[in-house]
């Protein structure tokens, strides 16, 4: 899951993400309202925590210019104020809840998975495809009796194409989930983590191989002959 934090304390930016890191959640920070725009508008995320008082745009604009260009995503707005008008104004102006702070990080977090279930969300323990089983909670590739430990952003890509069976994901698409939006990653860090993911997926030998789509992308597909990134 992608979060996108627009809040200019950088402190608080910095907390907010390291509680959603450790959760597995990758993390963009946006520090005002215009930068928090254009990274919501790009329409990658699947929760914004958005901030009232921010410079260059305030957060309930930043809200209502999201929801009047189409962007469903669901917004958690955050503010200092705790008056029903300044709650009133967010939910009218497109936030799907409200939170006042101080807030302990487990109220952060279980009110993230009830937006995310509200958007249709199934949570699971584990993704399958074929012969292959991905543990979401300890971030192990099983097949049969056989398992390996994915790292971070092997498990991110993973999970995405185990997701995504016989969808063709592109290289572009995979820096943007897992690098994040403002990333100087390049195609050649998305071939290396697929080159690590062939090497873990032929370990425990599984018939599910990762195809690679010339100048397109990568799928999941059993019984291929394997291919080059």
């Amino acid at each position: 899951m992608q979060i996108l934090v627009v809040e200019d304390e950088k402190r608080l930016a910095e907390a907010l993400a390291q509680i959603l890191i450790e959760k597995k959640y990758m993390v963009d920070i946006a520090g005002d309202g215009r930068d928090g725009l254009d990274y919501g508008l790009s329409g990658i995320y699947d929760v914004i925590i958005l901030d009232v008082m921010l410079p260059k745009m305030d957060g309930f604009a930043v809200a209502a210019e999201l929801r009047k260009n189409k962007i469903a995503t669901p917004i958690l707005m955050l503010t200092a104020k705790d008056q029903v008008t300044d709650k009133v104004k967010g939910l009218d102006s497109g936030a799907d809840d409200y939170m006042t702070k101080p807030f302990s990080p487990d109220e952060l977090l279980a009110r993230i998975r009830a937006l995310t279930r509200r958007q249709g969300e199934v949570v699971l323990d584990e993704v399958t495809f074929g012969d292959l089983k991905l543990n979401l909670s300890n971030c192990d590739l099983i097949c049969g009796a056989k398992s390996v430990h994915l790292n971070f952003k092997e498990f991110e890509i993973m999970k995405i194409l185990m997701q995504n069976p016989g969808a063709v994901t592109t290289k572009d698409d995979l820096i943007v989930k897992v690098w994040g939006y403002d990333s100087n990653a390049v195609d050649n860090n998305v071939e290396v983590y697929i080159s690590f993911l062939r090497k873990k997926i032929e370990f425990v030998s599984s018939s599910a191989q990762i195809v690679s789509l010339r100048k397109i992308g990568y799928r999941l597909e059993v019984g291929v002959n394997d291919q080059k990134a």
